[in-house]
């Protein structure tokens, strides 16, 4: 088992010892008498010196005719430089030889947001995973789900493991990905949301971190096919909770990772910085109604009941605010039946979505969910499926005891995506399923 990795090389005293590396060569510079590698693995890189008078002329030839993404083993001591540490190499082998190549080199240093490489990296990226942007990227999204995961366990929430495959979508039938299983017409999950509401009368709090799924077209930056959806509900509540509470996550988060050595080190190479508007606490709000209104003064033409949707509505919107913001009062002719009517105002839900700072878009979504079997029977009419058996299940929960609950459910893509100022949701994903591609990996 590998025991030494290259930052624990680079970091410690022990400048003597001899050192036993494992690794893959990410690029290669050679004369008559020396080669040079740059070795990495994933902690890092460090450059070696094979020498022919040390290592001997057959180790040396082998050296040389190690191709870059080679696996390796070698032994060596430190060389002690005025900027950086070397890796004098005494001993060589070969680990595992590469033999097919790609341009650009995976490890190599080229632009990975490039439009121009997209479609030559989203084809291969199995091998461009070992690049160390793409690996920072996924660096931060492990340290952000590790504090996430951390968050709900300090406050008390009960993780759920909620099925993907499912009877009902949240939305239209269309808008979900069917599938035919022993003769049974299913959905991948698109949202966990009655799941979590059917625990949520047992645990009170509980969450569920998983994929979802979406069927309808979009090209957007901002949208994939297949995606990991963080999903809350609590016993309980009302919209202005589920709002302080995903203000002081969003908070939590950003504090978190802000003072994270790592992350820092995770900017520096991506050249780009941590957003930190997620501390501006509590973000400003705005009504639907008054967002169409300065929409419509600023060049759009939308309608009372129309969908604030659109790259370039949200874009326009957010040039009103210098943070996130909440729209909330969103019509109930736009959002799915299980979400409150607001008492005061008929016309729409109790229901507000998070649009992100620096013309990022929608983040995630909070809602007060129906209690009563009176008003879901209300909109299930309202949208056509009072005689849709699939959600008798759905109906018994509000039958036994249902009490007012709150939820929330942000896109892990979207959120990094906003945090690392990154431009598409793709990028944050290791193996992201867009729109239009055929999967091969």
């Amino acid at each position: 088992m590998k025991e030494t990795f290259i930052k624990e090389v680079l970091t410690t005293k022990r400048t003597s010892h001899n050192f036993t590396l494992l690794g893959w060569i990410k690029s290669k510079r050679e004369s008559k008498r020396t080669v040079f590698f740059d070795l990495c693995d994933s902690t890092g890189e460090i450059q070696l010196i094979i020498e022919k008078s040390v290592v001997g002329e057959d180790v040396f030839e082998l050296a040389s005719k190690t191709t870059i993404e080679s696996a390796i083993e070698i032994q060596g001591k430190i060389v002690e430089l005025k900027t950086k540490r070397e890796i004098a190499v005494t001993s060589y082998k070969v680990v595992s030889k590469a033999t097919k190549h790609f341009t650009p080199e995976p490890r190599s240093d080229f632009d990975i947001f490039d439009e121009k490489l997209a479609n030559q990296i989203l084809s291969h990226k199995h091998m461009y995973v070992r690049n160390p942007k793409f690996m920072a990227i996924q660096k931060f999204r492990n340290l952000l789900m590790y504090h996430m995961r951390n968050w709900f366990f300090e406050n008390n929430y009960i993780e759920i493991a909620a099925p993907v495959l499912t009877t009902v979508p949240l939305y239209r039938d269309k808008t979900a990905i069917p599938l035919k299983l022993h003769d049974q017409d299913l959905f991948l999950s698109q949202c966990v949301g009655y799941y979590l509401e059917a625990t949520s009368m047992a645990f009170e709090r509980v969450y569920n971190i998983s994929p979802s799924f979406r069927g309808e077209e979009s090209k957007s930056k901002r949208h994939l096919l297949e995606y990991w959806h963080i999903k809350a509900e609590l016993a309980f509540g009302d919209l202005e909770d589920i709002i302080a509470i995903v203000e002081s996550i969003i908070k939590f988060l950003t504090e978190k990772l802000q003072d994270d050595p790592e992350v820092s080190e995770i900017f520096h190479l991506l050249k780009t910085k941590l957003c930190l508007d997620g501390l501006k606490t509590p973000f400003p709000r705005i009504s639907y109604e008054d967002a169409i209104a300065f929409l419509n003064e600023n060049g759009c033409n939308l309608k009372f009941g129309e969908s604030i949707g659109s790259k370039e509505e949200e874009e326009v919107l957010s040039k009103k605010f210098k943070s996130p913001f909440w729209l909330v009062g969103i019509p109930r002719s736009i959002e799915p039946f299980p979400y409150v009517i607001d008492s005061n105002d008929t016309r729409i839900t109790r229901v507000a979505d998070l649009i992100g700072s620096n013309k990022y878009g929608e983040l995630l979504g909070v809602a007060e969910k129906i209690h009563t079997i009176e008003m879901l029977d209300e909109r299930l009419k309202e949208k056509g499926l009072e005689d849709d058996k699939r959600f008798e299940w759905v109906r018994d929960v509000h039958k036994t005891g249902c009490v007012p609950h709150i939820a929330f459910g942000m896109g892990v893509e979207r959120l990094i995506r906003w945090m690392m100022n990154i431009p598409h949701v793709r990028d944050t994903h290791p193996f992201p399923r867009t729109f239009g591609r055929k999967i091969t990996v």
